[in-house]
């Protein structure tokens, strides 16, 4: 997709420092943090949201979280705790329409959130 931010991360023609990267996701630091360590991570093809992504490739869905958890174990937060957010659409707050999940810690979090 030609006008997507991610694609173009995924496709190098805007660089960035990859936390991750494999054949199907790639994993960067969040450029606005939330919190002390916030990554996002992308599938390689594009989605516009969790819904798309999961009826069509629920394998890809599993491997975006599962790398995400495997990231956050070696950034040294899975014991204290993180949070996973996936946006999808405009109510819930998705400004870039690329499936990402946001991966949050080193900081304590409200329930629910504001």
């Amino acid at each position: 997709m030609t006008d997507c931010l991610f694609c173009k991360f995924v496709s190098g023609e805007i660089p960035v420092n990859p936390v991750y990267e494999d054949d199907s996701v790639l994993a960067f630091n969040d450029i606005n943090p939330q919190a002390p360590v916030h990554f996002l991570v992308i599938p390689k093809i594009h989605f516009r949201n969790l819904t798309d992504a999961a009826e069509s490739d629920p394998e890809l869905v599993g491997s975006l979280l599962a790398t995400g958890a495997r990231i956050a174990k070696e950034l040294g937060i899975s014991d204290s705790g993180y949070r996973v957010v996936l946006n999808a659409n405009e109510d819930a707050g998705q400004t870039v329409f690329h499936l990402h999940a946001h991966f949050l810690g080193k900081r304590k979090f409200l329930w629910p959130p504001g």
